[in-house]
């Protein structure tokens, strides 16, 4: 079983590439994040035709959430229940046994602006909710972009990027925090290449330069970590024309 989660910052200008790495890629759910479009403008033919179910949540311009599943989703939950959001940013599914939650965590923008204290009460809010979950569903993921690294291995410059926004020992703790209810990074499971990220910036050749941030992440509970078999970053995307400035990070299940 595999699944995926990949911020496409813009499905409408991705949706091609989405579909054709699926093709290439079969997968039996995938987290999108940065869909940038309202919910009328979903692709759901598109994604139909090409064999999968789609659960959505849109948002004009900016943020935007779905999976995409072979199988179709019960049990649909769209941002954290109880925390007032008007930003479209999490959206969770049951296939099976499994239960899938796809967030795109806020950036913070500054350590020091308002938007940093949001992402702050949105990751408590995300903990508190995440717990009950899992008392419910034993094999949970909690995938997406996180907008923080783990440490220094996450940061093509830990030197120059200390204390930045994604790489504060505040946000750092809010990602310990959820670690700390049993959840495991499934990347770090297994043997990495050095300097592995999941995001470039467009500007200065970045990804060329390999100049990256590892901010997405797949955090699994202790009885799917019993059954991963591989976790990696999937790189060719970002060598598109146009591409996103995240690539697709891939978990694999064994049965």
């Amino acid at each position: 079983m595999n699944i995926a989660t990949w911020n496409v910052n813009s499905l409408s200008v991705r949706l091609p590439q989405v579909l054709d790495w699926l093709a290439a890629n079969p997968t039996d759910v995938l987290a999108l994040q940065e869909l940038k479009l309202t919910d009328d403008k979903f692709p759901v033919a598109a994604f139909k035709e090409a064999g999968y179910q789609a659960h959505w949540f849109g948002q004009k311009t900016y943020n935007g959430v779905a999976l995409i599943s072979r199988t179709e989703g019960v049990d649909l939950v769209k941002n954290i229940p109880g925390f007032e959001d008007e930003m479209s940013r999490v959206i969770a599914a049951t296939y099976g046994d499994l239960r899938v939650i796809g967030a795109y965590f806020p950036n913070g923008q500054a350590p020091d602006s308002d938007k940093f204290a949001y992402k702050m009460r949105w990751l408590d809010a995300l903990r508190d909710w995440v717990k009950d979950e899992m008392t419910r569903h034993p094999n949970l993921v909690l995938m997406g972009d996180y907008n923080i690294t783990f440490d220094e291995l996450d940061m093509w410059d830990p030197v120059g990027l200390k204390d930045t926004i994604h790489c504060t020992v505040e946000e750092r703790e809010k990602l310990q925090a959820l670690t700390d209810l049993g959840l495991t990074d499934s990347f770090r499971l297994f043997e990495q290449p050095e300097k592995s990220y999941s995001w470039w910036d467009y500007r200065e050749f970045g990804f060329r330069r390999n100049r990256g941030l590892r901010i997405d992440h797949i955090l699994i509970t202790p009885a799917l970590k019993d059954r991963a078999t591989a976790c990696v970053i999937d790189r060719a995307p970002r060598k598109n024309e146009r591409p996103s400035d995240h690539a697709p990070v891939v978990l694999t299940l064994g049965d």
